[in-house]
């Protein structure tokens, strides 16, 4: 429409035309009058008219009657704001095509303004938010860096409703694609992970890159909130959704009519929420229980809102990103996808490095103190823990002759004590004493800046106490905090709505240390005290309850349970404190704490863990396995054996590990990171027997298995799949394995092992005598790793089980199995499934078959076997070998190759079952075998 060449089109027959449509579809007439006005078709004495009457409706009856008296021309740019501005005219754009418009040369010419309140608060939204999240703010407040400057994707991990991976995202965008999806009907995308692997600043990244339109998405308006403001409202309070959209975020201006929140209500596919730290509301909140609104016009208390937006009862449609720490419940039937946040890889670390240390010497140093560190390489895993050691590592170097990370064993207590110091340094006062001194005295610091401390410890105690993580002016007053200290770093102001002052801690990980500290220099209190944190649950709670029951989160009244069993920042107190009292650290608290007083906290706290480790670990439940008696680990070990690595006591550790009486662990899907392998090598290192460990489902990588080196002679069972593992983890494995030659069950599956790390495998097969099953499915390893695999598997006399599922062995490494599998003594079951295996291997490893009287269970599931192999297999299943279970499941053969196998089971008397599910037969086809119960379909 509208070209040269074309028939002329009249524009105001157009209008006239469509007269009806656009009256019941054009919402604003805002920006239509402005235009016309600003390019002269419209006069000002046309405009009175228009605003004179009462409906919108005849509102729009009028501009058209107008627009036809003022010819074509008015007419046609009409249309061409229309086109112009999508957002504000996104019901007309269909008409548009419809009647097939393109601007011609000379409309476009004349200017269009976007005038309309929803592109108008579009852009404010954008503008602010963009402020507001460019900036990642650094300790001090006063230094800033830019967060496209220093932020990278983190490892992260998509879960299906079972929280099973399906894999790792490539882009943060990709958080609001379809991949993952696995509750079509939900609209929150739960994004979880530890405390300091990230959450916050991901969200910081999406808002901003949605600031700066380079999000994958058409959303028109993004609303960020914080959970934590939701606790802040009182009980009776009541807003509209309309004023927590826009008093929380920035509010629409020149919107007499309201259409931007009409906006929202008729296009909620147009907005995403993001709600950051679900686990910092501390009210008791259930999605089944508390009361829905379903009306945006009715006002409710903030979480009601809360929780219908989340439901979907509110703006449904609309996008949610909800994240909460690790081990937080939601519900499923809200959920339409999860992410896991797994912390920085090892190239993460190294592109965190580069973008922190733009000197070269500096880069080189750090990367070599880190090699050199393996446990404090795996905390630096945690972002936070990162940012925090490069930051005071930069910090240090300028102040001091040099600084070095710490070389000897690292605990997270000292990387807070380091940016305590760093802190601290800040004081004016203080700065100018130690910019005297070349060398670096932390007691000295710590001495100088005590009163600071103390103000800021009874501040953050206060605020654990009391479930509380924003502080007003007042309370920071109270504690007698002056302006200059506020601007130290452990504070940051937080921008309100009304401008009123108030602060929070940098993380709610430092609140947690600075209320440790409260604990350890408060003098007045009695000794006992320290264990308010450990003991405070198990008061509330049945007699049954274990002396060192994590399960915080109680609150005061022994009726009201807090939500969150697993409430961190209490177990992070407790922690700290066990970190604050360890030998390592007495020579600085000395200076703080009356050395009578800390020397009766120590003892005191030591007795209540190894009081609390005895019932804890008396209290597990056994059970025999096929692989003997297991003890399957309750969470709150895990807290149980960090705290006790924190405190750096050989007594407690010994009387923990004396405490395991089952000869294997099992710790699957307990969410154990690099660190905690830390705190479990401290225990077991002391274990005088041997032990079977499964850590299947976790995320201890590379560095948790360096730190697991000094346990792994005792090991029998060693099961790390699904770990992130790489050739280097496989690496330490073959030399300590290898070494004490006690491994009996190997699991490495789903990791990122590739013929390197295969190799590797094979020699731990051909050293270790007792070892039995391998697991190492869903791997990279190639023709050339199943060759090395092969290889060793003939030559051992004691290897079992072997799982070889979703590799890429091809038909040579078929071969060299074939070649394994022939009078091999032990081999009972074997999986080579997924691994692109077609008839030329098949037939190879039917033949081979002929000659093992010992194979019992044969996968072959998901390869490339047609009725090429059928008379082979055949064959072997005449031959009546031993072989009970044969799977070919989804492969390639048709009702001819089946036929073949169906009539050589009825020679057999040992196999049990043929499986052919998901080949190339019709139901009809398939109804032929009927009567051959042993080749099962389904």
């Amino acid at each position: 429409m509208g070209q040269r060449g074309e028939a002329k089109v009249s524009f105001v027959n157009i209008l006239n035309y469509h007269r009806e449509l656009l009256v019941s579809r054009l919402r604003s007439i805002q920006c239509i009058l402005d235009n016309l006005s600003a390019c002269g078709f419209f006069c000002e004495e046309d405009v009175e008219i228009i605003q004179e009457t009462v409906t919108r409706t005849d509102q729009v009856r009028k501009i058209l009657e107008l627009l036809q008296c003022k010819g074509e021309e008015a007419c046609e740019y009409f249309i061409y704001i229309i086109y112009k501005v999508h957002d504000a005219y996104i019901d007309l754009q269909p008409w548009l095509k419809e009647i097939n418009y393109i601007p011609r040369n000379d409309v476009t010419l004349i200017k269009v303004v976007n005038t309309d309140p929803i592109s108008r608060y579009c852009e404010k939204l954008r503008h602010e938010m963009s402020r507001d999240t460019c900036f990642i703010m650094s300790y001090g407040q006063k230094e800033e860096t830019r967060l496209e400057e220093l932020y990278i994707d983190t490892l992260m991990e998509l879960l299906n409703d079972s929280n099973e991976s399906l894999g790792f995202l490539d882009r943060l965008d990709q958080i609001l694609g379809d991949d993952g999806v696995f509750n079509p009907h939900g609209e929150t995308i739960f994004v979880m992970g530890d405390a300091g692997v990230g959450k916050s600043i991901l969200l910081q990244k999406l808002q901003n890159l949605w600031c700066k339109k380079e999000l994958q998405t058409d959303a028109t308006f993004l609303f960020k909130f914080r959970c934590r403001m939701f606790s802040l409202f009182k009980d009776k309070e009541q807003v509209s959704l309309r004023d927590l959209l826009f008093k929380y975020n920035c509010y629409p201006d020149h919107d007499p009519d309201h259409e931007v929140f009409d906006y929202i209500l008729r296009f909620p596919k147009k907005v995403i929420f993001t709600f950051d730290g679900y686990d910092e509301v501390q009210e008791d909140l259930d999605l089944m229980n508390v009361p829905e609104v379903v009306s945006p016009e009715d006002k409710a208390h903030p979480l009601q809102l809360l929780v219908s937006l989340l439901c979907g009862k509110l703006l449904k449609g609309s996008q949610k990103v909800l994240t909460a720490r690790t081990g937080i419940e939601f519900q499923s039937r809200v959920i339409r996808k999860k992410v896991v946040l797994r912390g920085f890889s090892l190239a993460h670390l190294k592109t965190y490095i580069d973008l922190h240390f733009k000197d070269q010497k500096h880069r080189e140093l750090v990367s070599v103190q880190l090699e050199a560190n393996p446990h404090l390489c795996g905390l630096c895993s945690t972002p936070l823990f990162c940012w925090i050691v490069f930051k005071c590592f930069r910090h240090l170097n300028t102040m001091h002759d040099s600084f070095h990370l710490p070389e000897t064993s690292v605990t997270l207590t000292d990387i807070f004590f380091l940016l305590s110091e760093v802190f601290l340094s800040h004081s004016a006062s203080l700065a100018l004493s130690l910019l005297r001194k070349s060398t670096r005295c932390a007691s000295e610091t710590f001495k100088g800046g005590f009163s600071t401390l103390a103000a800021f410890a009874k501040l953050a105690l206060q605020g654990i106490e009391g479930g509380s993580f924003i502080f007003s002016q007042e309370e920071i007053t109270a504690c007698g905090l002056t302006e200059e200290e506020l601007s130290l770093g452990f504070l940051r102001a937080i921008r309100n709505c009304d401008d009123s002052a108030t602060f929070e801690f940098l993380h709610i990980t430092l609140q947690s240390f600075l209320a440790a500290f409260a604990l350890v220099l408060n003098e007045q209190a009695p000794a006992s005290s320290i264990l308010k944190f450990f003991t405070q649950c198990s008061r509330k709670r049945d007699s049954t309850c274990l002396p060192f029951d994590f399960c915080i989160g109680c609150s005061s009244k022994p009726s009201e349970m807090k939500p969150f069993a697993a409430n961190e920042h209490f177990q992070f107190t407790n922690l700290f404190l066990c970190g604050l009292l360890a030998k390592s650290h007495m020579g600085l608290m000395d200076h703080l704490v009356s050395p009578k007083i800390l020397k009766k906290k120590c003892a005191i706290l030591k007795s209540y863990l190894s009081t609390s480790v005895k019932s804890h670990l008396h209290g597990l439940p056994q059970y025999d396995s096929d692989a003997g008696k297991t003890v399957h680990v309750l969470p709150g070990l895990l807290w149980i054996l960090r705290c006790i690595s924190e405190t750096e006591s050989k007594e407690i550790a010994q009387i923990t590990a004396k405490g395991i009486t089952a000869g294997i662990i099992k710790l699957g899907y307990c969410n154990i990171f690099s660190g905690d392998c830390t705190a479990l090598n401290f225990v077991l290192q002391h274990r005088q027997k041997l032990l079977g460990l499964d850590m299947d489902n976790n995320n201890i990588s590379d560095y948790g298995v360096k730190q697991l080196r000094l346990s792994f002679c005792k090991m029998t069972v060693v099961r790390f799949s699904v770990n992130n593992l790489s050739d280097s983890s496989i690496e330490v494995l073959a030399e300590e394995l290898c070494k004490h030659k006690v491994v009996e069950v190997l699991g490495l599956y789903n990791n990122h092992i590739t013929d390197v790390g295969a190799k590797l495998v094979a020699h731990i097969i051909e050293e270790c005598p007792k070892l039995r099953i391998v697991k190492i499915g869903k791997n990279k390893i190639t023709t050339v790793g199943g060759k090395y695999l092969a290889s060793a598997i003939k030559k051992s006399t004691s290897i079992f089980d072997v799982g070889m599922w979703g590799n890429s062995i091809s038909d040579e490494g078929a071969e060299a199995f074939a070649e394994a599998l022939r009078q091999h003594p032990s081999l009972t079951n074997l999986s080579l499934s997924a691994n692109g295996i077609t008839s030329k291997g098949g037939k190879c490893l039917a033949e081979a078959l002929k000659e093992n009287s010992v194979l019992r269970i044969f996968w072959l599931v998901q390869n490339e076997l047609t009725d090429d192999v059928a008379p082979y297999l055949a064959e072997l299943v005449r031959g009546n070998t031993g072989l009970s279970h044969l799977w070919l499941i989804s492969n390639q053969f048709t009702v001819d190759g089946l036929r073949q196998l169906a009539e050589a089971v009825a020679h057999n008397t040992a196999l049990k079952e043929i499986c052919v599910k998901g080949n190339q037969l019709s139901e009809e086809e398939e109804k032929q075998f009927a009567a051959e119960k042993r080749l099962r379909f389904h």
